[in-house]
């Protein structure tokens, strides 16, 4: 008489693939969920930094989009709101001299004609990198991934 069904070996070696394929799966979507975060947030800032430079366009007055390192978190001129970042992303500003407002403050200029004081930003999540620059002559921004 014949014995259906699976040997322990058998139960085993499904467990450890179906183990292995967990293991797989989890660590790419912890990747691709920091990709994601890095991704909005660097959006974002060019979003906001665009809006400066139209503003000041428009309004023919200078205008101001200024970080502070120590709270990520970023303002406007004009706009009481202040933009938070996650605390997971470390962020450096590399701007102009004249821009460095004290420990942790700096800011990007925007003038009347569209040019700006330029800089660059980096954002920086778990050895993932993107990189806003801000061209001094046009104000245009660029994201670039590192």
């Amino acid at each position: 008489m014949k014995k259906k069904g699976f040997s322990l070996i058998e139960l085993l070696l499904v467990i450890v693939i179906i183990g292995i394929m967990i293991t797989v799966v989890a660590s790419n979507a912890g990747t691709g969920n920091e990709t994601t975060v890095l991704k909005s947030a660097s959006r974002e800032i060019a979003s906001a930094l665009r809006y400066a430079r139209g503003i000041a366009m428009t309004n023919r007055k200078e205008s101001v989009f200024q970080f502070d390192l120590d709270e990520n978190s970023y303002q406007m001129t004009g706009k009481s709101k202040v933009y938070k970042l996650s605390k997971d992303i470390e962020v450096t500003l590399d701007v102009a001299q004249s821009q460095i407002e004290g420990d942790g403050m700096g800011a990007v200029r925007f003038f009347p004609d569209g040019s700006s004081t330029g800089g660059r930003i980096t954002l920086e999540i778990s050895k993932i990198k993107r990189q806003l620059d801000i061209n001094w002559l046009t104000g245009q921004v660029e994201i670039s991934e590192q």
